[in-house]
């Protein structure tokens, strides 16, 4: 016999309760409503709850992993393992996680938190008969006579491997079919694929981030891209989703993913392309289209793998028949994905796995915020003076803060020039948007004379590296007449694909301001009086951007 320590607070005392060492099939230790994961000594501890937990206010923080301070038996409620009445539940130790989401269920409201150094899941105990040993029996029996165990069944998913797909960075958010359509038996079918899909995909520090989302009558975040990024910790989460029914409001569970899933404070990683696998086994309860579009609008590339199409005679059911065509980031064949069951969906893994990974396909990930090339060329003349080329430096990183700046994402540079030019910093010098807006604000002015088309020719040749159709633009800040001419480098430059916007300033003559920007001119030449007016342009130079790039692509 062995001694396990569970901590009860009722009415200030301890109590130490044994157990036979090692045995899942032992008698559940009774708990309160109040005992928390941390209280809890073993991992995989079978507990019992009392009937009447939801009507304490107990403390529950996340939704399906559970930080340790939770009640255990309020999170069990939360989790739909353990009803009203109360009974044993199963608890699993696992490690600290970052943002534990807040949701509603069961009439339990979990809350959030951002971090805890230890977390647990439950589930329903498994009730296994007792096997024939000494300690069990006191009759000995022969050997002969003595059951052969089983030998354990090995997990069919093979071990992924945790340094994660290289090839394949990407945040991945799956939302899942929970829905009465599904059923329970479907529904752990479909679990089953997505378990071998997400092995197949390699998740980790390097490779891809997922996180997962059910569709039913309400959307539930199940986990973020950071709370698992080790491939045993994400397969075990998959494996323990509760199923929970009600209508396939699929666009809801979508505007829901692109509204609150893919931010910064919940783990989306910068520059990196987001994806959203949709899962739905018949057809859906509600419209797609608006929230497919937002998907697009905010750079998500949308892929609906659809079950069981509606038969021929079931087609009068379905709402909008155009569904899977109205989801997707694109109507092109590459983000549909048919399988005619939940039986002998292993054949689909691969594929759908490679069409996850292809970067180069994703394209609704290419937004002008996440694509382009800008650089900003920058009058660094004598009549400028150190407190206006200062107000020109602030203007061109409040642009700079409008886009996704990093090394998959958009790009800058700077020049500056007077009758020289002096090449600032580089598309490549910098990674990430901070770095680069510190770059620019601490430009060195080099006052001079102003000799603007030399400097546009300078431009062209040595700061635009990367191609691509509408990807580079090019800024050029200035408040005088040129010394040069001005046409020539600003058609040269577009003539390789470098659209240009022309912002003048004081003293800055409109024609040479026109005729150095890209048409229509209108719409690419910019003027204002006072150097202070400035920051009033940076959303119309950012809109016209991004009209351009969408224009080109």
């Amino acid at each position: 016999m062995s001694q396990l320590s569970v901590l009860l607070p009722l009415t200030g005392l301890f109590f130490l309760i044994s157990s036979t060492s090692g045995s899942e099939s032992s008698v559940p230790y009774p708990v309160t409503c109040v005992t928390r994961g941390a209280d809890l000594v073993e991992d995989g501890v079978e507990v019992l709850c009392p009937p009447d937990c939801t009507q304490w206010r107990v403390p529950v923080f996340g939704t399906g992993i559970y930080a340790s301070v939770s009640s255990v038996c309020g999170a069990a409620v939360h989790r739909g393992v353990l009803g009203r009445s109360g009974g044993p539940v199963r608890v699993h130790k696992l490690q600290g996680q970052h943002n534990y989401m807040s949701s509603y269920a069961h009439g339990i409201q979990s809350q959030a938190l951002s971090r805890w150094t230890a977390s647990f899941s439950l589930t329903k105990p498994i009730n296994v008969p007792l096997e024939l040993t000494s300690e069990t029996s006191t009759t000995s029996l022969p050997a002969a006579a003595l059951p052969a165990k089983k030998p354990l069944k090995k997990p069919s998913v093979k071990k992924a491997l945790t340094g994660g797909n290289k090839d394949c960075q990407m945040d991945i958010a799956m939302v899942i079919d929970s829905s009465n359509n599904i059923g329970q038996r479907r529904f752990n079918l479909q679990k089953n694929f997505v378990t071998k899909l997400a092995a197949m995909l390699r998740v980790g520090s390097t490779g891809p981030h997922i996180g997962l989302i059910q569709a039913s009558d309400s959307p539930r975040t199940e986990f973020l891209l950071t709370n698992y990024t080790q491939p045993k910790e994400l397969l075990f989460a998959i494996k323990e989703l509760a199923y929970l029914g009600g209508d396939t409001n699929t666009g809801k569970a979508i505007m829901h993913t692109v509204e609150t899933f893919f931010t910064q404070e919940t783990g989306c990683r910068r520059g990196h392309p987001r994806v959203m696998m949709v899962l739905i086994d018949g057809w859906p309860s509600d419209d797609l289209e608006r929230a497919a579009m937002l998907a697009r609008e905010s750079g998500i590339n949308v892929f609906l793998v659809s079950v069981a199409k509606p038969a021929p005679e079931e087609l009068a059911m379905v709402p909008d028949k155009d569904f899977m065509k109205k989801a997707v980031c694109k109507d092109n064949g590459f983000f549909s994905y048919s399988m005619p069951s939940w039986f002998s969906t292993t054949k689909h893994v691969k594929p759908l796995a490679q069409k996850l990974c292809s970067l180069d396909s994703l394209l609704c990930s290419k937004t002008c915020y996440n694509s382009v090339n800008i650089g900003f060329l920058i009058d660094g003349s004598s009549s400028l003076g150190e407190g206006n080329f200062q107000l020109v430096l602030d203007f061109l990183a409040g642009i700079t803060r409008s886009f996704d700046v990093s090394d998959m994402g958009a790009r800058v540079g700077a020049v500056q020039f007077t009758y020289d030019q002096r090449l600032e910093f580089g598309m490549f010098d910098h990674s990430n948007k901070e770095d680069s807006i510190n770059a620019l604000t601490r430009i060195p002015y080099m006052n001079g004379g102003t000799a603007t088309g030399a400097a546009i020719s300078y431009t062209t040749q040595n700061l635009f590296k990367r191609t691509g159709p509408g990807r580079n633009f090019l800024i050029l800040v200035t408040d005088g007449q040129s010394y040069d001419d001005v046409r020539l480098p600003a058609m040269a430059a577009q003539r390789q694909g470098i659209t240009m916007y022309s912002v003048g300033v004081a003293w800055a003559p409109m024609d040479d301001i026109k005729a150095m920007s890209s048409e229509p001119k209108e719409s690419h030449a910019f003027y204002t009086r006072k150097f202070t007016g400035l920051a009033e342009l940076i959303p119309l130079l950012v809109r016209g951007i991004c009209r351009d790039f969408t224009e080109n692509n």
